[in-house]
């Protein structure tokens, strides 16, 4: 799975609003320190990965244990910051210039493929000791599946719709909490919902910290190429079936951010904080769903079915039908 470290691109003087932090001019910050935030956000992205898959666990089904998760990944955060001598200014400060400076954010890019072992969306793969592509069937079928777990033509440098769409999720949801972190901070938590609207759709918040692709366009188009590779003459049993899988698990996501995008647009004409941070919860909460699903039926599980697999769920299919399609 290509990882993609999200940009935490915050507002950072206090004492101006968000929209004006956003207009100043980027302070200059060294290429030591941008090599540095991304060896952070590295650390900072396995944490997440460890509390995602927590969250998908039966036994943290009940909301108690859910919330205790959350609050986990935000003290790793902070110790992680912590342990990397980064101040909250300095991270703060440094995220911002790698969101709004593109020979800030290619210097971060190219330390965390070195960091990480994998190229990022809008990279290429290395030519040695980096990600190879995935081993589709050969074909028609093959070649659908490709598209989503390899390659597709107008993503950030051809990237795979699904592996994209993960990228934007994890941007979303790290924003989503970021917002949840200064309840009564309202012109805060209404830059977050710009950049989780950015990630999840960028044609309703055109810049910000995403892809520019957008979690729905990534995700709708990976549930039907995969059902290209189903509906394809000669596709197996094996693709038939896990192609229904993975296409209802991603099209949860899709619903899901759709519900995203109306909280966050409410959150942006809020008049009150104390609104705002009321919608900002559910926002936060929907968001770590994206990728790690949510148990809907309260059966101890997380299954791909409608209405509770998400994309963790979508990539374990994937992986399971590209399993048994090699044995064959």
């Amino acid at each position: 799975m290509i990882r993609k470290s999200v940009i935490l691109a915050l507002a950072f003087a206090t004492s101006t609003t968000a929209a004006a932090a956003q207009q100043a001019p980027a302070p200059a910050v060294g290429a030591t320190e941008i090599a540095a935030l991304a060896r952070t956000e590295a650390a900072i992205a396995k944490v997440r990965d460890s509390v995602n898959a927590q969250l998908a666990m039966p036994r943290n089904k009940t909301s108690s244990a859910q919330q205790a998760l959350r609050d986990k990944l935000l003290v790793q955060t902070e110790d992680v910051l912590k342990k990397n001598g980064l101040t909250d200014a300095e991270y703060r400060l440094r995220t911002y210039v790698v969101s709004t400076d593109n020979n800030a954010r290619r210097i971060y890019d190219s330390v965390m493929v070195i960091v990480t072992g994998t190229p990022l969306p809008g990279m290429p793969a290395a030519p040695a000791g980096g990600r190879v592509a995935v081993p589709v069937p050969a074909g028609p079928v093959g070649a659908h599946i490709g598209h989503v777990v390899n390659a597709w033509g107008d993503t950030p440098m051809g990237a795979g719709l699904l592996p994209t769409a993960v990228a934007e999720a994890r941007i979303a949801a790290t924003h989503a909490g970021l917002a949840s972190r200064q309840p009564t901070n309202l012109d805060y938590m209404k830059t977050h919902a710009a950049h989780v609207l950015n990630a999840v759709d960028p044609t309703l918040a055109a810049t910000g910290p995403g892809l520019g692709y957008g979690l729905k366009k990534a995700a709708n188009l990976a549930a039907t190429h995969i059902e290209l590779a189903a509906g394809t003459p000669g596709a197996s049993a094996n693709v038939i079936n896990h192609a229904r899988h993975i296409a209802t698990a991603t099209r949860n996501s899709v619903a899901r951010a759709d519900q995203i995008v109306t909280l966050a647009q409410k959150i942006q004409t809020a008049t009150s904080a104390a609104d705002a941070a009321a919608l900002v919860g559910q926002m936060a909460s929907l968001a770590e769903q994206l990728i790690a699903g949510a148990d809907t039926n309260a059966d101890g599980r997380i299954t791909w079915e409608a209405g509770e697999g998400g994309l963790q769920q979508a990539e374990e299919h994937v992986k399971l039908m590209l399993a048994a399609e090699g044995q064959r």
